[in-house]
């Protein structure tokens, strides 16, 4: 399945590239967020292939109409996918923008796929088995996190939102020892921290569970972690009525360093 899975995924990248190279209108959701076509395109593409291939499976879209948490905290297994995330960065036309689906079991993302269309790249991982990424819908080649460098003599690589920084990001950095920052938007932050091109991935602003969940898996499948920055538990999905996620940190591996300078952030 997870071949069919990925090539659906690849498929419903290509409908939203035709719509990114030939313009589009768009509008403006209840929350002020903007919707493009390309959004529902991806929607109902990626809808109908999970339908298809486990029907007996419920779909959680960020484009489907909301499932009260008293159906939803049923759920043992479900599909949650953001059919586009990064609109903004679409609307701009930078490419930092991915299709994400993921399987959740138990509130924990096991399986998941990220493609960036106009990079052409996907990142695929799955619990117990590894994670991959694939260029060009060539080979899958595994990807595994780093070791973080001792700062003395290499700098962290760390990785913030393009368009949602905060002052909490901006202590964490400050504490932190020898550093570089890179600003990108959607999943693909999550991404380099699996594929070991990132160290760490605060984020200390809002998003939600489809935002991230896909990623998620993939970077643990790679051997690292999505912490609540909180509690340093690992993030779960569908707990409770809202779909926001707690403010988290993303990490190859634990280290007290970066934890003592978000600890620090938090209280600032």
């Amino acid at each position: 399945m997870r071949a069919r899975l990925i090539d659906g995924v690849l498929a419903a990248g290509r409908e939203v590239i035709s719509i990114y190279d030939h313009g589009f209108s768009v509008e403006t959701k209840d929350d002020k967020s903007p919707l493009t076509e390309a959004d529902m395109a991806s929607h109902h593409a990626l809808v109908d292939l999970l339908e298809n291939l486990a029907p007996q499976v419920p779909t959680l879209s960020e484009e489907s109409a909301e499932i009260p948490f008293a159906t939803r905290k049923a759920w043992q297994r479900y599909w949650l996918i953001d059919p586009l995330d990064g609109t903004k960065e679409f609307i701009k036309k930078n490419g930092e923008f991915t299709l994400n689906v993921a399987l959740i079991e138990d509130g924990v993302p096991v399986f998941g796929i990220v493609h960036a269309p106009v990079l052409r790249t996907t990142w695929i991982g799955q619990q117990g088995q590894g994670a991959w990424k694939q260029v060009d819908e060539g080979p899958c080649h595994t990807i595994t996190v780093r070791a973080l460098p001792d700062p003395d003599q290499e700098a962290w690589q760390v990785v913030g939102s393009r368009l949602h920084g905060s002052e909490e990001f901006e202590a964490f950095c400050r504490i932190l020892p020898n550093h570089e920052c890179a600003t990108m938007g959607s999943s693909l932050k999550l991404c380099l921290v699996a594929e070991g091109k990132a160290d760490l991935y605060p984020r200390l602003a809002p998003t939600s569970e489809w935002d991230t969940a896909a990623a998620q898996a993939v970077v643990t499948a790679a051997g690292g972690q999505v912490l609540n920055a909180h509690t340093l538990e690992p993030l779960r999905c569908n707990q409770q009525e809202s779909v926001l996620n707690p403010f988290f940190i993303v990490a190859g591996e634990r280290d007290s360093r970066w934890e003592s300078a978000l600890r620090a952030s938090l209280k600032s």
